[in-house]
């Protein structure tokens, strides 16, 4: 069972109780299901078990529950990124630091993250969120590329791909990841790393 299955059943069985973080749990599983354009406040009411007034006292509008569902993901990628531990010491220290935080934040907010991933750039709001996205993909380019020209990442392979094939395998696990399954956040974010160092760094840096 998902953490957002209880909320979920609550609010069919017509048992409001909500604030506005468990509120925005059932919004985005519904956006996930079927997709931002498709779900109207008609569904998410109905999902809520609330009225459209009532959903007002905590969002002013659909785009508004989108901005802040991003947010929650943007937010926590963006301060890996911003952490001491990303701009400071050796590179490969800081490679690996943002390669674990990504992958515990996709852990821990895989629903918000989900959202994320399946943008289509329709609205400003998910415009804008596909260029913080792009942002943080090339900071993590920029970090492959540090580690080039100090000799730690294997010379065949170019910054940009390094960045794509890096964040394509973090990105997948949104698609299969189960949270209280037998691998931990940690445990995984374990297994990215060893594949990342067998196949970006110079035998000798391992």
């Amino acid at each position: 069972m998902t953490a957002t299955e209880p909320v979920a059943a609550a609010a069919r069985r017509g048992r409001p109780g909500y604030d506005r973080d468990s509120m925005l749990e059932v919004v985005v599983e519904a956006f996930n299901e079927r997709g931002y354009d498709a779900t109207s406040l008609g569904v998410l009411a109905d999902r809520l078990g609330l009225s459209k007034s009532a959903i007002y006292h905590h969002f002013a509008s659909k785009e508004q529950m989108l901005e802040v569902a991003l947010g929650k993901a943007l937010d926590a990628l963006e301060a890996v990124f911003d952490a001491p531990e990303a701009n400071e010491g050796p590179v490969i220290d800081r490679i690996r630091f943002v390669i674990r935080g990504a992958v515990l934040v996709l852990c821990e907010r895989q629903p918000y993250v989900t959202l994320l991933l399946r943008l289509r750039g329709n609205t400003p709001i998910e415009l804008e969120a596909m260029a913080r996205r792009r942002a943080i993909d090339r900071r993590l380019r920029a970090l492959f590329e540090a580690s080039r020209d100090e000799g730690t990442l294997r010379p065949d392979i170019e910054p940009r791909v390094a960045e794509r094939l890096t964040f394509g395998m973090v990105n997948s696990i949104v698609e299969w990841y189960r949270p209280g399954g037998p691998i931990t956040p940690e445990q995984l974010a374990d297994s990215v790393l060893q594949l990342v160092r067998t196949g970006l760094r110079e035998p000798a840096s391992l």
